[in-house]
């Protein structure tokens, strides 16, 4: 079963002597404290969560995650009931650690898919690709698990939150896949300072330690990492498309590019490759159908819109980079070698807990005169 369970691993508090040991247990306690409302929340050692990527974050990557200690998150993309239904207990055979399922509201089977969640007591359900309506919100809650969901703005965020919404999550355009027009940085800041009533999760961009650390500075509960995971050893994506994430650098994960303002590109970051080209190349030659009267205007948007269809699997399972879909975030450029998930999150902990050991403990002759000094 898959119920929130509390944390496994309670931090100690810093003994009062002196030393190494003394100052490794006190930036672990610092540490715990900086994300402990995340931790209390997903029921785990680690306040991460791993973004749901569609035919990435399957059974083995969840389970791998969450046996980790970190929070793993089935994406169900276009799942049929059963099929999620499947997935969900294949990953109840992996772990017995919370995991949680990603539902795109816009699924013309929705209220069946939460239904199967509620069926297999999965704990948290994540709501993604666009803002869920209040019945789809309560029929989770209703259901005993707890809604997690995705805002682009604070006015968002807080409607959501008005509408039962336990926690939030705010992605900026660093992001990898559908993405919004505003940055991780600059949406921490529009939301983390006024929204204190539920959970807040940054994603986005994030790639190391150290930028765990600031958002949970400014406030956030914890953060979501999807690229990072990729390259994990646990994970099925084809070895191509490994190798094309471990050689990219941040500025080769790029939006889709629309043409005419008249044939809408939802933006996606994916890696350039010679799909991204052709795609613009397609855009043209539709444009100039459509303005020769050969297409009408929803023929021409059909055709636009269907030129990625099957491109993600094609790359994420057949190894195509060349005509497949290569989403990822910028943080990909932070991805240099495949390692197992254990070892991507004990990495990422250490760099936290290495620019927390910068910081004066509480009591010390640093900290007593940093409160001591005065205008």
């Amino acid at each position: 079963m898959n119920e929130v369970a509390p944390a496994a691993a309670r931090l100690p508090a810093a003994p009062p002597s002196a030393g190494p040991e003394a100052d490794g247990c006190w930036r672990r306690s610092e540490l715990a404290r900086l994300w402990a409302r995340g931790r209390r929340f997903l029921g785990t050692d680690l306040a991460i969560l791993g973004g749901a990527m569609t035919w990435v974050s399957e059974r083995r990557l969840v389970a791998a995650i969450s046996n980790a200690g970190g929070f793993g998150v089935i994406a169900s993309g276009s799942m049929s009931p059963d099929q999620l239904a499947a997935e969900i207990a294949a990953t109840s055979q992996l772990t017995d650690r919370p995991f949680g399922v990603n539902l795109i509201t816009l699924h013309p089977q929705l209220d069946a898919l939460i239904d199967v969640c509620v069926a297999q007591r999965v704990g948290h359900v994540v709501l993604a690709g666009g803002i869920p309506g209040a019945a789809a919100i309560q029929r989770i809650r209703d259901g005993g698990a707890r809604v997690v969901c995705f805002a682009p703005a604070l006015a968002v965020a807080r409607k959501l939150v008005r509408l039962g919404a336990d926690a939030i999550v705010i992605e900026g355009s660093e992001a990898g896949g559908h993405i919004g027009p505003v940055s991780t940085a600059v949406l921490a800041q529009e939301v983390l300072p006024h929204l204190g009533e539920v959970p807040v999760f940054v994603a986005g961009g994030i790639g190391r330690g150290e930028a765990i650390v600031s958002y949970l500075d400014m406030g956030a509960a914890g953060v979501q990492l999807g690229t990072r995971f990729v390259c994990a050893h646990e994970s099925i994506a084809h070895p191509r498309f490994k190798e094309a994430f471990l050689r990219a650098a941040a500025r080769d994960a790029v939006p889709s590019v629309q043409l005419d303002p008249r044939f809408p590109v939802i933006p996606v970051r994916a890696l350039a490759n010679p799909a991204t080209v052709r795609f613009r190349d397609v855009q043209r030659a539709v444009i100039d159908r459509f303005n020769r009267g050969e297409l009408s205007l929803k023929e021409a948007q059909l055709e636009i819109e269907h030129f990625w269809a099957g491109a993600l699997r094609r790359a994420v399972i057949d190894g195509d980079i060349e005509t497949g879909s290569l989403m990822a975030g910028q943080s990909v450029g932070l991805v240099t070698r495949e390692q197992s998930v254990a070892d991507i999150l004990g990495e990422l902990v250490e760099q936290a807990l290495s620019i927390i050991a910068g910081r004066a403990r509480p009591g010390s002759p640093v900290a007593a005169g940093a409160a001591g000094l005065g205008g």
